[in-house]
């Protein structure tokens, strides 16, 4: 995938749709693209939370962990978002990232992640609703499975 797909699938993504396509561009090349294959995980329940992902191709599986027990709590897709709530919070990942097909990534460094947001402040409310959509769907999850 060249710059420039990258930039195009960047935009696709709420929280980046409002900044200058240089910017993006800019992005993107600071970033590391990263490839999975199917099983592979991103990230593990627990680790240091040094980067967020944008999920370029592919799919995966966002998996809780308590104790021997696993609970899948989502299915991510094409320009989602992932790993951003342990940088924001400054705590180890809360859920492990699964790829369930061939998938690849952009892999943004936790530094040039923050600075961002310090620099578009839209930014910020993306990720605040994007937050509040997984924690209705989360809740709406409890609800059947205790139901």
């Amino acid at each position: 995938m060249t710059i420039d797909a990258e930039v195009k699938s960047l935009k696709q993504v709420p929280m980046f749709k409002d900044i200058d396509p240089t910017r993006l561009k800019l992005l993107a090349f600071t970033s590391e693209r990263v490839s999975y294959r199917a099983g592979q995980r991103l990230f593990v329940q627990g680790d240091v939370a040094d980067a967020a992902f944008v999920l370029l191709e592919g799919k995966v599986d966002v998996v809780l962990s308590d104790g021997g027990n696993q609970v899948k709590v989502a299915e991510l897709g094409q320009n989602a978002i992932l790993g951003e709530m342990g940088i924001l919070s400054g705590m180890p990942r809360s859920a492990t990232v699964v790829a369930s097909e061939p998938s690849s990534a952009l892999r943004i460094d936790r530094r040039v992640f923050l600075e961002l947001l310090s620099q578009f402040p839209q930014m910020s409310l993306a990720i605040m609703r994007e937050l509040a959509r997984r924690l209705e769907r989360t809740n709406a999850q409890l609800v059947r499975a205790n139901g």
